[in-house]
């Protein structure tokens, strides 16, 4: 199922990329550099004296979340590309059971972002699949952002990245993996958030909103897009670009069952815990899992100790019918029909209305066997339905680069086609205000 049947096109698109990004390196000094002066974290409070020692909460009870306004924590320096650097910061959200909680995230600024100087626009980046605590946005150690940042030099981007819940403050939960209204939220209370923050430290930006992600973070795009167009109609998104995210949960289900392979286990294992803990469902890992999965879930899994390819390598099959359990193979079974019941309710290609004047580009690798192609496919088709004309459909057989399942290279080329698409929609905008000035005669 893994060949590569356009080889050209990937090799020009990575090209394309290192030497957009040796331009860069090359092409920005350090005096560019020490000109951006971040935000200054909140000083450290001062100790206070130490409080009588209380009881301890009973262990039933959880510890009341104390909730603060959004404020910035430390700064980061990218260790691979020392020109970008990241202030991450906290701010109050909801957690998947809808009660109070603070999340975390960060701000990854370049070189031409200045203070008090307009920056080109803001990007809303939703992360794709992690599963190790490290590789969560504040940490500073997701390539996307970086990606985005450095493959087009000419722009000065702000962009803004929630870590999600179950990573970075609340690295000690539960990963709300795939379940896009919690991730959604966390997104857009992060961008609520950053924008007040930067704005408050003295940057400014134009009115320009991209909404990108992949993979997961494709998913949690058009979830964002959904939380935005159904609450916040003063939230503009100017372009969503999502790519090959499970938007279709069920059909992802039904494919994976119907061929009994996925390129990435980890992914179907962490989908059943997540919908399992928040919707509690009450499933026995016993009916979800066989062994050896079984008895290494909280070592595996959930002790967010290893990667995607340590797990999958751990798990040693690529097969579900050798690591799911009886009743999650059978749809007929009462767990498969309840578990059903909520991936439904999470499914984006239904159940909502979407503006019919959003630009949506959506990108996918027709050999994906990890999230199939079909789930653009019902999007796309749902959009037109629902009267978005600006609704954009990029996919082909892009096969997988040597060393790469067919999923992660088809990151590849959505990096490619996402930076080529966010530059010829600044273009046209500017080209249009050009004309505007021209006319008032501004």
């Amino acid at each position: 199922m893994n060949r590569m049947t356009n080889p050209r096109n990937i090799k020009s698109t990575i090209l394309s990329a290192l030497c957009l990004w040796l331009l860069l390196l090359t092409g920005c000094s350090k005096d560019d550099e020490t000109e951006t002066l971040p935000p200054e974290p909140p000083q450290q409070e001062q100790e206070e004296e130490p409080e009588e020692p209380q009881e301890p909460a009973p262990e039933d009870e959880e510890e009341p979340v104390v909730m603060r306004e959004a404020h910035f924590t430390d700064t980061i320096v990218y260790d691979r590309s020392p020109l970008l650097t990241n202030f991450n910061f906290e701010y109050p959200s909801v957690d998947p059971y809808g009660k109070p909680v603070m999340l975390s995230g960060t701000i990854t600024i370049g070189p031409l972002v200045k203070l008090g100087k307009l920056s080109t626009g803001i990007v809303l980046y939703n992360h794709y699949t992690v599963y190790h605590a490290d590789q969560c946005p504040s940490r500073g150690k997701l390539d996307m952002p970086e990606y985005l940042q450095l493959l087009m030099p000419k722009n000065a981007f702000i962009t803004v990245s929630a870590d999600y819940y179950g990573f970075g403050v609340t690295e000690d939960k539960p990963q709300a993996y795939c379940i896009p209204s919690a991730n959604a939220r966390a997104s857009v209370d992060a961008l609520i958030a950053a924008r007040k923050l930067m704005a408050d430290a003295g940057y400014k930006w134009a009115d320009r909103l991209f909404n990108i992600g992949y993979s997961q973070g494709g998913q949690t795009a058009i979830g964002v897009l959904k939380l935005v167009t159904e609450q916040y109609p003063d939230i503009h998104i100017t372009s969503t670009i999502a790519g090959g995210g499970p938007y279709d949960i069920p059909e992802t289900y039904h494919r994976m069952l119907e061929s009994d392979y996925t390129d990435m286990p980890s992914t179907i294992i962490s989908v059943l815990l997540a919908y399992n803990e928040f919707f509690r469902l009450g499933i026995k890992r016993s009916d979800m899992f066989k062994e050896p999965l079984l008895s290494h879930v909280d070592d595996w899994i959930l002790s967010k100790q290893y990667k995607a390819e340590e797990i999958d390598n751990m798990v040693g099959t690529k097969a579900m019918s050798d690591f799911a359990a009886a009743p999650i193979l059978n749809l007929e079974s009462a767990v498969s029909k309840r578990l059903m019941e909520v991936l439904e309710k999470e499914n984006l290609c239904k159940g909502w209305k979407p503006s019919e004047d959003s630009h949506v580009i959506l990108i996918h690798n027709a050999d994906d066997d990890t999230v199939p192609v079909e789930n653009t496919d019902n999007l796309y088709f749902f959009l037109k339905d629902s009267g978005v004309s600006k609704a954009i459909r990029v996919k082909d057989h892009w096969g997988h680069i040597p060393g790469m399942d067919t999923h992660d290279s088809g990151a590849i080329v959505f990096i490619g086609v996402a930076c080529l698409r966010v530059k010829s929609i600044i273009d046209l905008l500017e080209k249009i205000q050009e004309g505007i000035d021209t006319i008032t005669g501004a």
